[in-house]
C-alpha cells in the first residue's frame, strides 16, 4: 500500500486488485484503505493492435476482447458500487469518495516491451500494439447522483484526481496524449449508469487533437498568440454566447457550435494542462462546473445526455500552442428529440446546425437555478 499527499487536502492511497491492476483512492477524511480484493484471480486480456486507415492516415484500435464487457447491469449488480457482503465489485472498500482504477476491459493497455509508433505512417505501415492506458474515474459512490449533484468539495477532489493522473501518466515513455472524458446517458453509448468518467492515455496524437494542434500552430505562427487565449478574449468581448463565468473560468457556447447544446469551459488565464492549474483556478472550477451542468439539465427540465471531454496540450509536443479546456456537447435538441449525426456529419464530418449558438446560450442563461 502506498500513500501520497496531494493538494486540497486530498490523500491518494494505492491498492492492488485481484488481477494486478491498481486502484487509487482519493480521500479527504483521513480514511484507511485496507480492504483486499476477495474475487478469484482472473487473467487480464491481451493487448490489442492498432491499424492505420490508409485513406486518412488515422490509427484505429482493434480490441476484440471488449465484446464481452458488462452492458447496462441493474443497479443491484453495479460493478462500480462499493463492495458489500455477498457482492464483490471493482472497489473492494465498503465506501469511497473518488477512485481511479485501470479498466478491466481496456482498449489500450501497457505494452510488455517498448513500442515505437511510426512518425510518418502510410499505406505500407504494419499494425502496432495498442499501447496506452484506459482508466475509470468514479466520481462518487452514490449511484443516483450525477456530476452536477456533487458538492464543491467532491468536484475539487475529482479535479485533483485528474491532475494527479495527468502528471503520472505523462511520465510514461509511450504516452503522447492524455484525455479525461465522461459519457452520460444511453443516448451517447453509456454502458454503466454509475456516475463516472474515463481517462484515455494514447500512444499517438488522436485525430481531433492533431487537427486542433495544426490550427493552433498556424495561428501562433501568424499572430504570435495562443489561439484559445484569443477565443476566450473574443467571447468575453462579444458577451452574447457566455453562459457563466467567475474570476478564473468562463463558460460559453462556441461561435461555431456543432451540437444543439454545446458548452466550452476555459480558464481565463492561459493553462497548458491539468498539472499547470494553480490553486486559485483549481478551487474556482467546482462552482462553474456545477452551474453549467445544472443549466444544461434545466433547459428542458430533463436529464440531458452529454459527452464532456477535456482537451489539453499533448505530453511532448504542441505545448506552446494548445491549452486546457472542457468541451460539453449534448445531442438533445428538444424534449424527446435528438440530433442524429446523419449523412453529412457522419460520412463527411460537415456539421449542419438548426440552432444558432447565440440562441442556445440565451436558453442556458434563462434557466432558473
Amino acid at each position: 500500500m502506498a500513500t501520497k499527499k496531494l493538494a486540497a487536502g486530498v490523500t491518494r492511497t494505492d491498492r492492488s486488485l485481484m488481477d494486478g491492476r491498481t486502484i487509487r483512492y482519493y480521500d479527504t477524511q483521513g480514511q484507511s484503505r485496507n480492504a483486499e480484493d476477495q474475487r478469484p484471480i482472473e487473467e487480464q486480456p491481451p493487448i490489442g493492435e492498432m491499424r492505420l486507415d490508409p485513406l486518412s492516415n488515422e490509427w484505429v484500435v482493434m480490441a476484440a476482447h471488449r465484446q464481452g464487457r458488462v452492458f447496462l447491469p441493474p443497479k443491484e449488480l453495479n460493478p462500480l458500487a462499493p463492495s458489500r457482503p455477498g457482492f464483490l465489485t471493482e472497489i473492494p472498500e465498503s465506501d469511497y469518495e473518488v477512485v481511479v482504477f485501470d479498466n478491466r476491459s481496456p482498449s489500450l493497455r501497457s505494452p510488455e516491451t517498448s513500442v515505437s509508433i511510426p512518425d510518418h505512417a502510410d499505406f505500407t505501415t504494419a499494425p502496432v500494439p495498442a499501447a496506452g492506458k484506459c482508466e475509470v474515474v468514479c466520481y462518487t459512490s452514490n449511484y443516483d447522483a450525477s456530476f452536477k449533484d456533487l458538492s464543491h468539495k467532491q468536484i475539487r477532489t475529482v479535479l485533483e484526481a485528474w491532475r494527479d493522473r495527468t502528471a503520472e501518466l505523462s511520465e510514461l515513455a509511450y504516452i503522447e496524449h492524455i484525455a479525461p472524458f465522461e459519457n452520460r446517458g444511453e443516448e451517447v453509448g453509456v454502458t454503466l449508469n454509475h456516475p463516472h468518467g474515463q481517462i484515455y492515455a494514447y500512444s499517438f496524437i488522436p485525430p481531433k487533437t492533431a487537427r486542433m494542434l495544426d490550427v493552433a500552430r498556424e495561428h501562433r505562427a501568424k499572430t504570435g498568440r495562443v489561439l484559445l487565449d484569443d477565443i476566450v478574449a473574443r467571447e468575453l468581448k462579444d458577451e452574447v454566447r457566455i453562459v457563466a463565468q467567475n474570476s478564473e473560468w468562463v463558460a460559453y457556447v462556441p461561435y461555431a457550435s456543432r451540437y444543439p447544446f454545446e458548452i466550452h469551459v476555459a480558464p481565463r488565464r492561459s493553462v497548458t494542462d491539468f498539472v499547470a492549474l494553480d490553486e486559485a483556478a483549481s478551487d474556482s472550477f467546482a462552482p462553474i462546473a456545477k452551474e453549467v451542468l445544472q443549466r444544461l439539465d434545466g433547459v428542458f427540465g430533463v436529464t440531458m445526455p452529454y459527452i464532456a471531454s477535456w482537451h489539453q496540450a499533448p505530453v511532448r509536443q504542441g505545448r506552446e500552442s494548445l491549452r486546457l479546456h472542457w468541451q460539453i456537447q449534448s445531442v438533445r435538441r428538444a424534449p424527446g428529440k435528438l440530433k442524429y449525426l446523419a449523412g453529412s456529419e457522419s460520412a463527411f464530418g460537415a456539421f449542419m446546425m438548426d440552432l444558432k449558438p447565440e440562441q442556445s446560450a440565451q436558453q442556458l442563461r434563462d434557466v432558473a437555478l
